[in-house]
Parts: C-alpha cells; structure tokens; sequence
C-alpha cells in the first residue's frame, strides 16, 4: 500500500508528532505483520523517531542541531537556506518500522517526527506498507 501524507508546518525550525496520522494509516491499511516505510521527497526536511513524552527532548534537539549548524555561517548557496539542506541530510529521509499484529513497534516513548527545517510550508510524506 502506497499513501502520502500532508504536513502542514507553521515554523521556520519545527519537529511534528505525526505518529498518531502514520498508525491511522497503518489501522486503515488493515495490515497485520511487515513493514512501515516513511520517505520525506524534500531535501530541506527529514524525519526521525525519538522520545515524544518530555516536549524539552524536542526543543533540546533543535537547539543543539542550531549550534551545530548555524542559520548563517558564510555558506555559498545563494537561496539562503543551506542550514536546512545539512540538517536535512544529518537527520535524515527515511524511516523503517516493523509492524506486529498491526501495532508499529515503537519503543514506550518513541514517537515518529517530521521535521522541518526551512518553513513555513506545506509538506508530504510518502508512506509504503509492505505486507510480510
């Protein structure tokens, strides 16, 4: 099963839960066993999975990902935005998460974020689910 998601972000730098939309899609998929595919077709956004309980795990991330790669640091793209395009690329585009008796097999605090780097904007996520 293919399905793309729409991601509407509202920030420049923005992590987005999105694993309740990715196990609705999974629930109306109807599959039992096998595996979740995530793939972000931007190149100035990714995705990641990591503890989605504490709201500072997030804001930590964004702050250390700013001090690694600064917004303005004497970069040669002319679009203004090569932070977005290394953070993207450190972070990553893609996810794989097995399914078992049509539960995703997160840990007790995983959760599933798209993350923005160069927003506002209207995104998508392209979901695979592979039966097995």
């Amino acid at each position: 099963m293919n399905r793309q998601l729409s991601v509407k972000t509202s920030r420049h730098v923005e992590f987005c839960d999105i694993t309740a939309q990715i196990r609705e899609v999974l629930r109306e998929s109807g599959c039992r066993n096998g595996l979740v595919f995530l793939f972000v077709p931007h190149t100035t956004a990714a995705i990641t999975i990591n503890e989605n309980a504490d709201p500072d795990v997030v804001s930590d991330m964004i702050n250390s990902l700013d001090k690694l790669i600064p917004l303005q640091d004497n970069y040669r793209h002319c679009e203004g935005n090569s932070a977005a395009h290394l953070k993207s690329s450190l972070i990553g585009a893609s996810e794989t998460i097995a399914i078992h008796n049509g539960i995703l097999q997160l840990g007790t605090w995983q959760g599933i974020y798209f993350c923005e780097f160069d927003g506002p904007r209207s995104r998508a996520l392209n979901i695979k689910i592979i039966e097995g």
